[in-house]
C-alpha cells in the first residue's frame, strides 16, 4: 500500500526495491541476481522476483542469464557514449522547452528538487543527493509539455539514472542544477542551451572516470588472483628429493 492507500503489486515492490539497490550502489555490477536467494531475502515467492527481473532487463539495468538467475549489467564505454549521444538530444531540447513553456507551478516544483539536492549534497548524503538530481531532470521533462519526450524519457529513465548517478562532485551537480534552474527562471534559452552542454560534458567524464577506475580495480584483483593461485600451486608442487633429503639424481 501506498500513503494513499493505493494498492501496488508484490512484484512492482520487488522491482524497485532492486531498482533503487542497483542504482544506488548496493548491488555493484555484475553481482548475482538468484530467484531463490532474492525471494527468500525479500520475503515473497519466486514470481514477483522473476517478473522484477525481467523488468530490470527491459530497462537496461539487468543482464539474464540461463535459467533462474542474472547480474547486474556492466556498463561499458561504447554504452556510455550511446547513451551519451541520445541523452545530449533529449535533453537539449528538454531544457530549452522547460525555458519556454514553465509554468509557476512547475517552477516552484523544480526549485523544491534543487533545495533538496543543495541540502542533500552539503550533508554528504551521495543517496539522497543522486535521487533528487534524478527528481530534478524529470521535473524539467515534464515542465517540457511535449507528452513524446515523455514517453522517450520512461524508456530510458533507469539507464539515464545509472549514467547521473556516476557523478562523486555532488555539490558541483547540485550547483550546475542551481544555475540550470535560474537560466530556466528567466527564461534564457540561451543561457540554458550554454550551462546544458556543459552539464553534460561533466556528466560525461565522470561516467569514463568511473568505468576506468572500475576496470583498474578489476585488473588489480585479477592480478593478485593470479598471484594467489601460483602460490598455493608452488605449495602443492612435491619436492624433488630422494630418501634422506638428499637430491634424487
Amino acid at each position: 500500500m501506498t500513503a494513499s492507500g493505493d494498492f501496488i503489486p508484490e512484484s512492482e515492490r520487488v522491482t524497485r526495491q532492486l531498482r533503487d539497490e542497483i542504482l544506488d550502489g548496493v548491488r555493484r555490477p555484475g553481482s548475482r541476481l538468484v530467484e531463490r536467494e532474492l525471494a527468500d531475502a525479500l520475503g515473497v515467492s519466486r514470481l514477483p522476483v522473476r517478473e522484477a527481473l525481467r523488468t530490470l532487463v527491459s530497462e537496461g539495468l539487468v543482464t539474464p542469464r540461463p535459467r533462474t538467475w542474472a547480474v547486474v549489467r556492466e556498463f561499458t564505454a561504447s554504452d556510455v557514449a550511446d547513451l551519451d549521444e541520445v541523452r545530449s538530444g533529449l535533453e537539449t531540447l528538454s531544457f530549452r522547452l522547460a525555458a519556454q513553456r514553465h509554468t509557476r507551478a512547475g517552477l516552484a516544483e523544480l526549485r523544491a528538487t534543487v533545495d533538496a539536492e543543495l541540502d542533500a549534497a552539503r550533508a554528504g548524503d551521495a543517496v539522497r543527493a543522486r535521487r533528487a538530481a534524478a527528481d530534478f531532470h524529470q521535473t524539467v521533462i515534464s515542465l517540457a509539455a511535449n507528452e513524446l519526450l515523455n514517453e522517450l524519457e520512461r524508456v530510458l529513465r533507469s539507464r539515464l539514472r545509472w549514467l547521473m548517478g556516476q557523478h562523486d562532485d555532488l555539490l558541483g551537480v547540485a550547483l550546475e542544477h542551481e544555475a540550470l534552474y535560474q537560466a530556466i527562471a528567466e527564461r534564457d534559452v540561451e543561457r540554458v542551451q550554454v550551462l546544458v552542454l556543459h552539464h553534460l560534458a561533466t556528466s560525461r567524464s565522470a561516467a569514463l572516470g568511473h568505468l576506468a577506475q572500475d576496470q583498474t580495480q578489476d585488473q588489480r584483483q585479477d592480478r593478485l588472483q593470479g598471484h594467489e593461485q601460483e602460490e598455493e600451486r608452488e605449495r602443492g608442487r612435491p619436492t624433488r628429493s630422494g630418501a634422506g633429503g638428499s637430491p634424487t639424481p
